[in-house]
């Protein structure tokens, strides 16, 4: 029994970060990875059968995951970015949802040969695009700011309403196969309403309660995240007690107030649930995908392989477009939304649970319910996460794909690097919280932005061209180490530098801590007045192609040149520092952008 469970446990978690490192590597959707090694695990050599193992708790902790799915969306729903979105994002929520819910259930009805009670509860399933899916691929696609709003408001608000409608659907079904179809009226509606009003609630109060004892210190901040994360379970955990799937929605609500009251402290809980996040969408897709019976893939017929496609190309498309006439979408948007649209944990559990209930009321063709969900999670994950990107790319709905550069404080010498490396094609942008800094630049055609990067603000405004690199290069040492640890959870720590504060200032004991701050720009005695000394005494950046003359690092032996970076044209940059512990060695094709006294330019 130790056994079993020490090889589920390696399998699961062993298994699935180590897909979402491949997938991170090589660029891979990880989404369609975990998929596919839960159904090597499961139903190909039967290593794992997570519900016979776990037993009657299987269902109640994997409600438990969503839960905690659906909050982390929701601590990402900022009603700024709904407003800045426009109105797409409350035509796919609002709109898009029963047209799509009517639309699916056709399409089992005629395509799928599904009778009427299984049709109508396979098209309130669908209506979900689970964040689990849409928001890993989100992170490694640099979308349009205005597309990735759609996508994430769309499946994190449409997963516990999906959820919901899913459970009314089959409450109605059950009732009327006995045959009290009076009830409706009289206790399904006002049931509903009490739900969904105690839902919203139960998600509110406790933001509220977690404001009031965090501004009065009435909190430790080591419980300050174990309060909250327990309080999200709670509300799920009650809400679903009175009706299924309400819970879903309490636990969304009580993200989404936390983030919209702007509650102090947020910031260390959105790093540690994104990265607990990870662990749990990995753990989940595997274990759900190795949970299915070789009987469910069975049942994979003609009619539900068309059915899929209806949906996928038919149902989808169509309900977009109808949802959104006379919107301020363009087409592109309209067409690109129309096409992605992954489904994920939430429908394969409801699916699960619903599927069984209805066959059990008596419905004919309940048991094709499932195996169509799975049909269609498993060839929107393959399909929308390898066309993703490409389709974006081709809608024009991407930012470049070319490894991009922030720079942070305008002076002379920041605004001459900046232009060298826009000039090479590569993308950049000039940062400073003072606009006649920028002024400069600006005119020489660089791009810039005036904000303030220690605030949510100025976050959201380098979010709409986002950057892979960052070099913090105002005067201020100090300045410059807040902005990189404020960016490096986000960037990756080997991502964000920093002109050097100072040789005594480096001391890894007494010096600043290296959490405290960036990588070092190049070496520790390139401080801000060294090189804004040079710059002022003519030394420029230039762009050196590798060979000619221009080999390996060669700073120290020659003296009249600062390499700073090696960029190779998408793929990466890298920035030089004395903290690298393996120096990348340029290749023939790279770019060399060095710092160059005026008798080295000319000599050039």
């Amino acid at each position: 029994m130790q056994d079993n469970l020490a090889i589920g446990i390696l399998c699961v978690l062993g298994g699935g970060i180590g897909a979402q490192w491949v997938a991170w590597r090589f660029r891979l959707p990880a989404i369609v990875l975990l998929f596919g090694l839960g159904l090597i695990y499961g139903p190909g050599l039967g290593l794992l059968h997570p519900s016979a193992a776990i037993g009657r708790y299987f269902h109640p902790i994997v409600s438990l995951a969503v839960a905690f799915i659906v909050f982390e969306g929701g601590l990402a729903l900022d009603f700024r970015q709904w407003r800045a979105s426009g109105e797409g994002v409350l035509r796919l929520t609002a709109v898009a949802l029963p047209i799509n819910w009517v639309l699916g259930a056709l399409a089992a009805h005629f395509v799928g040969h599904m009778h009427w009670g299984a049709s109508w509860l396979f098209g309130a399933i669908i209506v979900v695009t689970g964040p689990t899916v849409v928001l890993p691929l989100l992170r490694h696609t640099k979308l349009r700011p205005r597309v990735a709003a759609f996508l994430r408001w769309e499946a994190i608000l449409n997963d516990p309403v999906g959820a919901i409608l899913a459970t009314l659907v089959l409450e109605i079904l059950v009732i009327q196969g006995n045959r009290h179809s009076g009830m409706f009226m009289v206790e399904i509606v006002p049931h509903l309403l009490f739900s969904t009003m105690m839902a919203i609630g139960f998600g509110i109060f406790p933001a509220i309660l977690v404001r009031f004892l965090s501004a009065r210190d009435l909190v430790p901040e080591i419980l300050r995240i174990p309060i909250i994360l327990t309080l999200a379970m709670s509300v799920f955990s009650v809400c679903n007690f009175i009706m299924e799937g309400a819970g879903l929605m309490a636990a969304t609500v009580f993200g989404m107030a936390l983030t919209n009251m702007h509650v102090t402290g947020m910031s260390e809980l959105r790093r540690i649930k994104e990265s607990l996040g990870v662990l749990v969408v990995s753990c989940l897709f595997v274990m759900l995908t190795a949970d299915l019976h070789r009987e469910v893939l069975e049942r994979l017929s003609l009619p539900i392989v068309a059915m899929t496609l209806t949906v996928l190309f038919v149902v989808r498309p169509v309900g977009i477009l109808l949802s959104t006439i006379r919107s301020d979408l363009s087409w592109q948007e309209r067409l690109f939304v129309g096409w992605i649209a992954p489904r994920g944990i939430v429908a394969a559990a409801v699916a699960g649970v619903a599927g069984l209930q209805l066959g059990e009321a008596g419905y004919p063709s309940a048991d094709l319910v499932t195996p169509g969900v799975f049909a269609l999670i498993a060839t929107t994950m393959i399909l929308h996460g390898f066309s993703l990107r490409p389709v974006a790319r081709v809608l024009r709905l991407t930012l470049s794909d070319e490894p991009a550069l922030a720079i942070v404080g305008a002076s002379g010498w920041s605004t001459d690097l900046a232009g060298v490396v826009h000039r090479l094609g590569c993308p950049v942008v000039l940062v400073d919280t003072y606009a006649g800094a920028l002024a400069p630049a600006a005119r020489a055609g660089i791009p810039t932005l005036k904000a303030e990067l220690l605030s949510d603000e100025g976050l959201e405004s380098l979010e709409e061209r986002p950057a892979d690199y960052l070099i913090a290069a105002t005067p201020d040492a100090i300045y410059n180490g807040l902005v990189c640890a404020r960016l490096a959870p986000d960037f990756g720590r080997q991502r964000v530098f920093q002109v050097s504060p100072g040789v005594a200032r480096l001391d890894l004991y007494r010096g600043l801590s290296r959490d405290s701050r960036g990588k070092v720009l190049g070496d520790p005695a390139w401080n801000f007045t060294l090189i804004d000394t040079l710059f002022e005494r003519g030394w420029r950046f230039r762009s050196l192609p590798f060979g000619g003359g221009v080999q390996g690092d060669g700073v120290a032996q020659e003296g009249n040149r600062l390499n700073i970076m090696t960029i190779r044209r998408g793929t990466a940059i890298w920035i030089r520092s004395v903290e690298d512990e393996a120096p990348i060695e340029p290749i023939s094709g790279d770019t060399i952008i060095a710092m160059v006294s005026p008798d080295a330019a000319i000599a050039m």
